[in-house]
């Protein structure tokens, strides 16, 4: 990371000791957080990514060799589990927004994904548990009973609720614990950073592990990790800022559109005395800044008609009488924004959608090729995402470190969020296209020679072009889709914001079993041995979406306009509401 990120680390976590060199303890709530939450933080992270990226890493190879599975048919089924556990964030968001807080869901969740790797490691240590062997090339293989499948499932079903009651949550609370937005941002890249590498170190380290050790090996080493995780995070209970929980946001948006229904026969008045502000509110005609007491905005102007006062919507305490007829303005902005930001967030999901397939399909792909690193060392299929990981990771630091001044020497212009998107949307297609032409050549190669030898014929390394373009997009739009939406939503909302990412890789990975399923359906190019397919065509078809995504997320990009984030924020991240005005501004921002 940047070296003025790293003073400010280091000074800000040097304030929380005394002068003797002991942590001071806080002393009450108001003084509680800061970058002194920042080692819990990250360390609970780095331990829960260990875990789950050692048993999902594998899933795939762990369904085929142990559960006798075909390839296509694990393929699905761990595209569906990526799914889960990318919508599950969602859940957990709102239960932390709405009732238990952040602490309360991430200490749970934590306690119900090691029971889910407790279970997985006694279906690798049981035979009980897992059908017999089944001998390579033998086509009678035994499949698993209904007893053993049904241990297997509760055993993913516990470990994926667990994963999505923290990854995006524990995010959010990480960031609430920063006053400053600058501070947020980056948090949130040594957040992406912290998960990169440790998803690279359990899908190299571990994943070698199961491979060349046993499965029972593996995922002790996924429940050590969780365990610790689990510990250091109540560790730091005493230093945490716990954020009281407001009560289900949803149902003031609902509020909204229910109330503007109501008022739809109402002309909407352009007289800030006509709207309500809340109790303590007054509209403040002195001052241009987007608050809570500003006029409402004139986008989505029909949503205003939800805050303009009637006869016996208010009481005399200024609280509303009639709670479906009556909103705040504030709550007509907050879901203005929400549907301002709705179609960009659309484009996210053919966004990663392809990231779900191509993953899918390398591992896949990796199984059939020559897979050797010198005469004693084999890549264990599912580490084959490693590359685009460590692509990933080395990009985050070097777009804080580099990249972001350079853009701006070079072109002229913030390096800001929307762009970034772009950026990967371009590196997405990109990494389609060279994974199609890789898998043409591969199959060509194999065509002109011995297909019972096709394993010898092409080098796994290969992927790696393909693997290093998707991984520097992820480097791209993941964080600053994430630092968009918790800086654009309004404040009842942020657990929410951190997990609409989840959301989308959810949807994408649904969405990316429906694409192979279809493919399945209505051609020849998905058999379960990929050798006598077509993947390259596969490859082509997601070039074709993701070039016509990315021309709609260019016009939605044209078109949004940020609500907190100026314009001359070289470091994409947001800056005070008060010193900007611009939701009014005909100019657009990309």
């Amino acid at each position: 990371m940047a070296r003025h990120e790293s003073e400010r680390l280091s000074y800000d976590m040097e304030d929380s000791f005394s002068g003797d060199g002991q942590l001071q303890q806080p002393v009450s709530e108001t003084k509680r957080g800061g970058w002194i939450t920042f080692p819990f933080i990250i360390a609970t992270m780095t331990g829960l990514t260990l875990a789950v990226g050692g048993w999902m890493g594998n899933l795939i190879i762990y369904l085929i060799q142990e559960y006798n599975m075909k390839s296509i048919e694990a393929t699905q089924i761990s595209n569906v589990v990526s799914g889960c556990t990318s919508l599950l964030p969602v859940i957990g968001a709102i239960i932390a927004d709405s009732s238990l807080g952040c602490f309360l869901v991430i200490s749970i969740s934590s306690f119900i994904s090691l029971l889910g790797t407790i279970l997985l490691a006694l279906t690798a240590s049981l035979e009980s548990l897992k059908p017999e062997p089944c001998e390579r090339g033998s086509t009678s293989c035994k499949n698993p009973s209904g007893f053993q499948f049904g241990i297997l499932y509760l055993a993913i079903a516990l470990a994926s609720i667990g994963l999505g009651g923290t990854r995006f949550t524990i995010s959010t609370m990480g960031a609430n614990q920063l006053n400053k937005p600058k501070d947020q941002g980056i948090f949130f890249n040594w957040y992406f950073f912290t998960l990169y590498i440790s998803s690279i170190i359990s899908g190299a380290g571990i994943v070698y592990v199961q491979d060349n050790v046993g499965w029972v090996w593996g995922y002790g080493l996924c429940v050590v990790a969780n365990i610790i995780a689990l510990t250091i995070f109540l560790l730091g209970k005493g230093y945490y800022r716990h954020i009281k929980p407001q009560g289900s946001p949803f149902m003031d948006l609902a509020r909204v559109v229910v109330a503007s229904v109501r008022k739809r026969n109402l002309v909407v008045s352009t007289n800030k005395e006509d709207y309500y502000y809340g109790q303590t509110g007054l509209a403040d005609t002195s001052t241009g800044t987007n608050t809570s007491t500003s006029m409402p905005t004139r986008s989505l102007s029909f949503l205003n008609r939800a805050a303009m006062k009637g006869d016996g919507d208010i009481g005399s305490d200024s609280s509303i009488v009639k709670q479906w007829k009556l909103c705040s303005v504030q709550q007509v902005e907050d879901l203005k924004t929400l549907l301002n930001i709705l179609p960009l967030w659309s484009t996210s999901i053919f966004l990663g959608t392809p990231i779900g397939v191509q993953s899918s399909l390398s591992v896949l792909q990796a199984l059939v090729m020559d897979r050797h690193i010198g005469p004693h060392f084999q890549i264990p299929a599912g580490s084959i995402l490693v590359f685009m990981l460590l692509s990933t990771s080395i990009y985050l630091a070097l777009i804080d470190s580099f990249l972001r001044s350079a853009w701006q020497k070079v072109i002229g212009q913030p390096l800001t969020p929307l762009k970034r998107i772009g950026i990967g949307h371009v590196l997405n297609v990109l990494s389609m296209g060279i994974a199609a032409l890789v898998e043409s050549s591969r199959l060509s190669l194999m065509n002109r020679s011995d297909k019972r030898d096709s394993a010898r014929l092409m080098s796994v390394l290969w992927l790696v072009p393909q693997l290093v373009a998707a991984g520097i997009g992820d480097a791209f739009h993941f964080p600053a889709q994430v630092s968009l939406y918790y800086q654009e939503f309004p404040p009842s909302l942020k657990s929410i914001a951190t997990a609409m990412i989840g959301m989308v890789i959810g949807i994408a990975f649904y969405l990316s079993t429906a694409v192979i399923d279809l493919v399945r359906r209505v051609t020849e190019w998905l058999p379960n041995n990929i050798n006598n397919g077509r993947v390259d065509n596969v490859y082509w078809m997601l070039v074709v979406i993701g070039t016509l995504n990315f021309g709609f997320y260019v016009v939605c990009a044209w078109l949004y306009k940020y609500q907190n984030i100026g314009e001359d924020d070289n470091s994409s991240h947001a800056i005070n509401k008060s010193s900007v005005h611009e939701k009014d501004s005909p100019h657009h921002q990309l």
